[in-house]
């Protein structure tokens, strides 16, 4: 969307406004479809930086997480421009990928498509 969604805005800030990670989101973006749980920006960033520390390759980049631009929204105040997925699995046919969940940012303005909930796929 050129123009992020004012009710997919709306949920984003709530997330962060409230520090909660239970609200579970479908999103389409480039074609994919990205299904998880939405994390406020800063948990996101603590998250994918403890990941990376603990990399003898990637362990210098967790800074970048740890201290990046989130930190520098007066009060919150901004509009939030990106979802944070945790828990989250890209959907390909019958599977999601990775099956544990992963750690995706989407830009708000790029998804084209989106529904409340988390969608799983079981085999019976």
């Amino acid at each position: 969307m050129s123009n992020p969604d004012e009710l997919l805005v709306a949920i984003s800030a709530a997330v962060e406004s409230e520090r909660s990670n239970q609200m579970s989101l479908t999103v389409v973006v480039g074609g994919a479809v990205i299904t998880g749980r939405l994390a406020p920006e800063a948990v996101w960033r603590e998250r994918v930086a403890d990941v990376l520390k603990d990399s003898e390759r990637l362990g210098p980049f967790a800074d970048v997480f740890a201290h990046g631009p989130g930190e520098n929204r007066p009060g919150g105040s901004e509009a939030p421009t990106h979802l944070h997925f945790h828990l989250a699995r890209i959907l390909q046919g019958s599977l999601g990928i990775p099956e544990t969940g992963g750690m995706y940012r989407v830009a708000i303005k790029d998804v084209s498509a989106w529904t409340v909930g988390d969608f799983s796929y079981i085999d019976r």
